[in-house]
């Protein structure tokens, strides 16, 4: 819907927006619940999230009414159900470019993934902070964001570059994150994929946009996210299996410790 809404504007500011607000709902949401919480009973703050949904709806409907958007009509598919996937599955492997950009957006979900999977044990296990470094790391990140996705809507510089510069600072964050001794030096890296990986989701869509028909992005967009999604549960499936395996091997007081920072002798 959005490359025809706002036709008139570069998709990749459109998506950017579209990111910022989605960040922006992500970190308010638990802030003005936990404010609400301080106030109110639980009900109260449950229905007043219900009237935001509301509130929310309205506001959508009171815009096409004032903008009156034209959107064509999605093709009507005969014949099987499966006729869809199998159309989805030929442009994946016949469009020029797109396989590409899914096997790059599955490396960067599996960064992701494994970032998030760990953090947690990284910051107050390996690095030996507390749960409040943690939610400040959390926030940074998140502002970080909003930031990174404000400066996408607005540089003048080609979808390429753009890619290529998220996709680099997430590649070195995930290396900062590995293999740092030093937690300022991990939180500047899981600072960096944090932030960056929102500027990475505007090129990945940006790309789908051009390189997919639009009588068919539909139905293939949604295969190409489930393939992408995959690798973040990929991601935490790998750690469960090797972290104690292959994990960082430090020692504390003459203890040798696993990844997260656990005397690797003992037993639970």
């Amino acid at each position: 819907m959005l490359p025809q809404v706002f036709s008139s504007d570069r998709f990749e500011k459109v998506a950017s927006y579209t990111q910022i607000a989605d960040q922006l709902g992500m970190v308010l949401g638990p802030l003005m619940a936990a404010a609400l919480l301080k106030i109110w009973s639980w009900e109260f703050v449950v229905v007043s999230s219900a009237l935001l949904f509301l509130a929310a709806d309205g506001a959508i409907a009171t815009w096409q009414r004032l903008v009156k958007p034209t959107l064509a009509e999605p093709e009507a598919v005969s014949g099987s159900w499966a006729v869809p996937i199998i159309t989805a599955l030929q442009h994946l492997v016949r469009l020029p470019g797109l396989m590409e950009v899914v096997l790059l957006a599955a490396a960067v979900n599996l960064v992701i993934g494994a970032t998030l999977a760990t953090s947690a044990a990284m910051v107050t296990g390996i690095h030996h902070e507390t749960e409040a470094y943690y939610a400040i790391l959390q926030t940074v990140g998140a502002v970080a964001t909003v930031i990174i996705l404000f400066g996408t809507a607005h540089a003048p510089v080609s979808l390429k570059a753009l890619g290529l510069v998220a996709y680099a600072l997430i590649f070195l964050g995930g290396l900062m994150t590995g293999l740092a001794s030093d937690p300022t030096v991990y939180a500047f890296g899981f600072v960096l994929i944090i932030g960056f990986d929102k500027m990475f989701s505007v090129f990945i869509r940006s790309m789908r946009q051009r390189i997919i028909p639009r009588q068919d992005f539909g139905k293939t967009t949604g295969l190409v996210v489930m393939l992408n999604n995959l690798s973040q549960p990929l991601a935490g499936l790998l750690i469960t299996l090797f972290a104690s395996q292959l994990g960082a091997g430090l020692k504390r007081d003459g203890v040798k410790l696993n990844r997260f920072g656990i005397p690797k002798s003992a037993r639970f």
